[in-house]
């Protein structure tokens, strides 16, 4: 007797799908992690947050350290690499209410331009969104002001955001030891 070939894919698919609710299933009972459902997918919300974060490059507390130089010849610092947890505030001075911590990387990655790739992650660590995060990933053309760059995820309150960033320069306030970038970021999350 020959088993037709469309028979044999459709009984390795129900296998395999059977397989994975039950896999599902196990984890969720094993695991104190919550798994998507249908009514976390429908119930987006949509929240604005402002805040502040402050590179801070003084000698005795740095919360902005470069981690790859960049050769003498290459333009812009293209290369350059840095690591920080910056403060993040409630207003644009350093001793307003704080918020959270961003943390991340950032680097000059433009031959042309004074373009960053940023991955920063905003940790929340007072208010409603205490233990939250929301990951940005993107470039930041630093020489413009309203730079827009795409909010990927998030945990916590911030479970399955997505978004976007508006970020200044708050030049007026800011030197070379103490920079300040304020942030209005919106953002859809479950």
């Amino acid at each position: 007797m020959v088993v037709p070939l469309r028979f044999l894919f459709l009984l390795s698919l129900t296998l395999f799908s059977t397989l994975l609710t039950h896999i599902q299933a196990s984890f969720s009972q094993q695991s104190h992690i919550e798994l998507p459902s249908e009514t976390h997918r429908s119930s987006h919300k949509q929240t604005h947050l402002h805040f502040f974060y402050h590179d801070l490059r003084n000698a005795n507390n740095p919360s902005i350290v470069q981690i790859v130089d960049t050769p003498k010849n290459v333009p812009n610092g293209f290369g350059s690499t840095f690591v920080m947890d910056d403060p993040m505030t409630e207003g644009p001075d350093l001793s307003s209410k704080p918020v959270g911590r961003a943390q991340g990387l950032f680097g000059l990655a433009s031959l042309n331009d004074l373009g960053m790739y940023m991955l920063i992650n905003f940790a929340f660590t007072e208010g409603d969104y205490a233990g939250s995060s929301l990951s940005m990933l993107g470039r930041n053309p630093i020489a413009e002001q309203n730079r827009e760059m795409p909010i990927v995820g998030g945990t916590g309150v911030f479970r399955f955001a997505t978004g976007y960033a508006i970020a200044n320069s708050v030049d007026d306030i800011s030197t070379p030891e103490h920079f300040v970038v304020e942030y209005n970021v919106t953002v859809r999350h479950g």
